[in-house]
């Protein structure tokens, strides 16, 4: 270090956010958080049939256990939507779409140019991952380490197909 020059600290915390803003990813990052809030938002009927997948152009892609709940979670689309925009600060979903697992024996409701997929952390590679910020003291700045890597690990773009 050059004498006379002072060394700035700097927390992970107090930088993260601005980072966040700075880029624009702020009201994309608040959507996501749905996926870690699902159970807490919604009522017990949707978070026993249907999980995030992914969020593209504000609209909400949920997978839904079978053709039989998807119809009837279609009638509650509107409330589901509604209760989700409250849940939100600074975003709102335009949309929900709904379809099926991948490898259903039952037709899926077709994806309409699919950009962005959810698909969840290995479980050891979660535990590994919070094995590894359990030495940031600051329980805010590890909580957000963690899930900016989480978003990282789980949201994945899909090649277009030539």
């Amino acid at each position: 270090m050059v004498a006379g020059k002072k060394r700035l600290k700097v927390s992970l915390s107090s930088v993260l956010p601005e980072i966040v803003r700075a880029q624009g990813w702020e009201k994309q990052l608040e959507l996501y958080t749905l996926f870690s809030r699902w159970r807490e938002v919604v009522d017990e009927q949707f978070a026993a049939y249907a999980w995030p997948q992914k969020v593209d152009r504000g609209v909400l892609w949920l997978e839904v256990e079978n053709s039989s709940w998807l119809q009837q979670l279609q009638y509650q689309k509107i409330e589901l939507l509604a209760t989700l925009n409250r849940a939100l600060r600074l975003s709102r979903l335009k949309d929900i779409r709904m379809v099926l697992p991948s490898g259903s024996t039952e037709q899926a409701v077709p994806a309409a140019n699919p950009r962005l997929r959810f698909i969840k952390p290995d479980q050891e590679k979660v535990a590994a991952f919070r094995r590894q910020v359990e030495a940031i003291t600051d329980p805010e700045c590890r909580e957000a380490l963690f899930r900016l890597w989480y978003l990282d690990q789980a949201c994945r773009q899909e090649k277009s197909a030539p």
